[in-house]
């Protein structure tokens, strides 16, 4: 008996920093996606007529979000500002005269889109919300645009995602939504085997990345088996020799 207790003791230890294990680093995961993002990641310069989407998180267990503000360059310009509407919510855009005006194929633009706002909407506790922005044109002149944020909560707490994250160095801890613009491609028929190429290829390694995953994820729980049953078999040979 006292084999038996002490292997069981031991198991539940194990077992027990296991959990604490996965949960803190759960809780990390949690806390590093806490942000407020813009979504797709990047965009080839000067794209038109697409749509970028700002994910708003609420990070706070007692208070909702209540006011949601995104300030747009206005050095580089997003032009043909239009806003989805969301059930719940009210958007006020905000325009500004450029300093600069832009040309383009529909004439000289003089004012553009400085400010979004949402209000009269909430984001509790454990929730996130989608904003939707359509656009008509993105600059060309510049390799990403910076959406400086505030986000304000019913307690009257005001996070301000406003730090922009230096070459080379740490993420800051409030960082402010950021989009790549990346060169245009060629829209020719001769690129676009190769880009189908390069997509089929990444399909494939995100296909082989998913499936080598499982394999590990699949021998890990093997080898967790395995010990587990060397340990029952040890514990019933110690508690046999005891009783012999």
């Amino acid at each position: 008996m006292p084999a038996v207790s002490a292997t069981r003791l031991t198991l539940r230890r194990a077992a027990t920093v296991t959990a604490v294990t996965a949960a803190s680093v759960l809780v990390a995961a949690g806390v590093a996606s806490a942000h407020v993002t813009v979504h797709p990641e990047s965009y080839a310069k000067g794209a038109t007529d697409g749509v970028l989407t700002f994910r708003v998180p609420n990070e706070e267990n007692t208070a909702a979000t209540t006011k949601v503000q995104v300030y747009l360059p206005t050095d580089h310009p997003v032009l043909g500002v239009l806003v989805t509407p969301q059930d719940g919510w009210t958007a006020k855009v905000t325009t500004t005269k450029l300093k600069t005006p832009v040309k383009t194929d529909d004439g000289t633009i003089t004012e553009a889109a400085s400010e979004i706002t949402w209000t009269g909407g909430k984001i509790g506790a454990g929730q996130y919300q989608d904003f939707d922005v359509a656009f008509g044109q993105l600059p060309e002149d510049t390799d990403q645009l910076t959406f400086k944020t505030l986000q304000t909560y019913s307690d009257g707490k005001v996070v301000r995602w406003i730090e922009e994250a230096q070459s080379g160095g740490d993420e800051p801890e409030n960082p402010a939504p950021t989009l790549k613009l990346t060169a245009a491609g060629d829209d020719s028929a001769t690129s676009a085997a190769p880009a189908a190429k390069t997509s089929a290829k990444a399909t494939t390694a995100a296909a082989d990345s998913s499936d080598s995953t499982a394999r590990g994820l699949g021998i890990a729980g093997l080898i967790v088996g395995a010990l587990g049953l060397a340990a029952a078999a040890f514990a019933v040979v110690r508690t046999r020799g005891a009783r012999s």
